[in-house]
């Protein structure tokens, strides 16, 4: 499998093995998908989410790096790339896993000759469902949070600043509580680039709720807090 060959790089880069197979490397897919923890931590993390298995799903390869020192790399095919891109559950991982889907789309067409009428008849119908799955994706990135949705989401943000405040028998939540409120709403529309929290995409709803119990005030707020309660 170390035999690779780059037969795309738009995006991710993608390579092919010298049986036909198509493959990415595990850091240049961290890369792309901006993950925040290192590397090694969430390749761990990856394989063991989707029950992916070691020299089927995934190998390990040792690489040696421009100062001479090996470097523990993992050669992914690709259908195991898509998922782990789909776990990331942000706009990057979507627009990866949407490469990843034209790149299998692209050379699937393009292995049809010489195969028979019965099975291209086959492959039709699987490509207009992978069709309609992407127009169903367009419209979900388009869509936004429902009532139920809105709610939750008002919920998690009452209990976070609250959280902050010290609870509604604080002093800190009598005289600054509205302004620890919009802050919040404030560093919430401007991470999702909304201009009101019942516009949040629809598909970012579980991002969304791991942003508000992660949110913190600013150094600033947090110590206005400090010192409403302490007085």
């Amino acid at each position: 499998m170390r035999d690779l060959q780059m037969i795309e790089n738009e995006l991710v880069p993608v390579y092919q093995t010298s049986t036909g197979e198509k493959v990415v490397y595990g850091t240049e897919l961290h890369d792309v998908l901006e993950v925040k923890s290192n590397y090694r931590e969430w390749i761990i993390r990856r394989v063991s989410d989707i029950g992916a298995i070691e020299n089927e799903d995934f190998q390990g390869v040792e690489i040696s790096t421009p100062s001479g020192q090996m470097r523990k790399e993992h050669i992914i095919q690709l259908d195991i790339a898509k998922e782990m891109a789909m776990l990331e559950k942000n706009e990057k991982g979507r627009q990866v896993r949407r490469y990843f889907i034209q790149i299998e789309r692209k050379y699937k067409e393009d292995s049809l000759e010489g195969v028979s009428s019965e099975l291209k008849a086959i492959l039709f119908v699987d490509k207009r469902v992978s069709q309609v799955e992407n127009r169903v994706n367009i419209l979900e990135d388009k869509m936004v949070i429902d009532y139920n949705q809105q709610r939750v989401l008002r919920d998690k943000i009452s209990a976070t600043v609250l959280r902050w405040l010290g609870g509604k028998e604080s002093k800190a939540y009598r005289c600054i509580g509205k302004k620890v409120f919009s802050e919040c709403n404030h560093d919430f529309q401007n991470y999702f680039r909304i201009n009101s929290r019942n516009n949040t995409p629809k598909c970012r709803f579980d991002e969304a709720i791991t942003y508000i119990e992660q949110w913190e005030p600013s150094n600033n707020t947090k110590l206005l807090i400090r010192n409403q309660n302490l007085g």
